[in-house]
């Protein structure tokens, strides 16, 4: 049982030290909505989204005024389209235009869902929704796209990655005149969970129920902090800080999905207990690596000291809610995090570093600024090693690259908000295009041999 008096001993965080709830998503299955006819579908799907989530918004904003707890995002996640979209076939942009007037109507930050699950092949509907991504994403403002392209059972579709790697250059190409924002809400990702409650990989899995409420919770800066009162204690003693911590902000996180799943009536799904930085000063998980003891993130050590953060936070907050999924641990999103972003310009941190991060991390390459004259099949090769990572090691991983059109290494894109900005970084520049050509499928690995 929740006690209200845990939570408010952490007011000072809330005040001080960034911590939030960084968002309520309501997941909504769409699998009823399918129709033989597009227009009836999309008229099926909007009713539902908007009967569901009517008092989604409301409902956040006075669970943050009655407990004092700031929450940023109220989302929806909704069933892959492409399954929706298989019934009926035509035009896929009708369904991302419809989800836009939805989630407008509704009032929500964003709407996740407009996705293809591909790790072992392409079903009815998935190679058009996956083409007309580019086009929904320019032509809607809240909508988020994903494409799982691998899982550790399957293996990895590089057909897929192949066209994943035109796909996100070309949606950078087409919002150019908007600092490629449309490539900032697209996600490629091997092993996706079905109960993500952030953007932009968020989708209802066809697993989940009709309709169900998870959270996502935050807290860097007060992990930071906590650090900071204990500096001279051994690395034993920052794996309890944090994990003492975590459980605290966890807690929390479990009040506002029991609180909203029971005035929306809705069933109370995870909480994501994910550390979610922000372009905030004080809200970064590169700052928590450094407050250990490096002098910037990126500097040898960091991996481990990730690696330490991200098992800390997942042992603290698995205590505190009956319920954990989602991603869960720590994300390393570079234009999201203010260390990240300092890192980055000063050449400590460099893709190739992110990567081996990405290894013991909650997620994987995000937000990563890329020179804007990137291939699409170095784009492929970098979801290529990142599905990878994810395959082997039986974890989700995920790339969100934006290929900065017309501006080179060094120059900077500035998306705003929760997004934030960050420096173009340098790839390498040697091709992969003849891998990338060979498609097929890489085999997923063998676990009985496991070592």
């Amino acid at each position: 049982m929740i006690n209200t008096r845990d939570i408010l001993e952490t007011i000072s965080m809330i005040q001080e030290e960034n911590l939030d709830i960084r968002t309520i998503t309501m997941g909504i299955s769409l699998l009823d909505c399918c129709h033989s006819d597009i227009d009836t579908a999309c008229t099926r799907v909007y009713d539902k989204i908007t009967r569901k989530a009517e008092k989604l918004v409301k409902t956040g904003e006075d669970i943050e005024k009655e407990f004092g707890i700031p929450i940023i995002h109220k989302r929806i996640s909704v069933t892959p389209i492409s399954m929706i979209y298989a019934s009926c076939g035509g035009d896929p942009v009708k369904f991302a235009r419809t989800l836009e007037k939805a989630s407008q109507a509704v009032g929500v930050n964003f709407l996740g869902g407009y996705s293809a699950l591909v790790q072992k092949g392409f079903a009815a509907g998935d190679i058009e929704l996956i083409r007309s991504i580019p086009e929904a994403l320019s032509v809607t403002d809240h909508i988020c796209s994903s494409v799982n392209i691998g899982s550790t059972k399957a293996g990895i579709n590089m057909d897929a990655v192949k066209l994943m790697g035109e796909i996100v250059k070309e949606t950078a190409e087409v919002t150019a005149d908007r600092d490629c924002i449309g490539a900032a809400k697209l996600v490629v990702f091997c092993n996706a969970p079905d109960d993500n409650p952030f953007m932009a990989g968020a989708f209802h899995g066809a697993g989940e129920p009709d309709c169900v409420i998870n959270v996502g919770v935050s807290g860097p800066g007060v992990v930071r902090a906590a650090l900071a009162k204990n500096s001279d204690c051994d690395i034993t003693g920052v794996a309890d800080i944090i994990k003492k911590t975590a459980f605290k902000i966890t807690r929390m996180g479990q009040l506002v999905a029991s609180e909203a799943s029971k005035r929306l009536d809705v069933p109370f799904g995870i909480v994501d207990l994910s550390l979610a930085p922000t372009p905030a000063v004080g809200d970064s998980v590169a700052h928590i690596l450094e407050e250990m003891g490096l002098e910037q993130c990126g500097t040898h050590g960091t991996t481990a000291a990730l690696a330490l953060l991200n098992d800390a936070v997942k042992k603290g907050g698995v205590m505190a809610s009956s319920h954990v999924g989602g991603l869960s641990g720590a994300f390393i999103p570079v234009t999201e995090d203010a260390g990240m972003i300092n890192a980055a310009r000063s050449g400590s941190l460099i893709i190739e570093k992110l990567e081996a991060m990405t290894a013991v991390c909650s997620v994987g390459l995000d937000m990563i600024v890329v020179p804007g004259d990137i291939s699409p099949a170095t784009i492929s090769a970098i979801i290529a090693d990142e599905a990878a990572i994810g395959m082997v090691n039986s974890k989700t991983t995920a790339v969100r690259l934006i290929p900065a059109i017309g501006k080179k290494v060094g120059e900077e894109l500035n998306f705003g908000g929760l997004l934030g900005s960050g420096p173009v970084m340098a790839i390498n520049e040697k091709s992969s295009e003849k891998f990338i050509a060979r498609g097929g499928r890489i085999p997923a690995p063998i676990q009985s041999l496991k070592n």
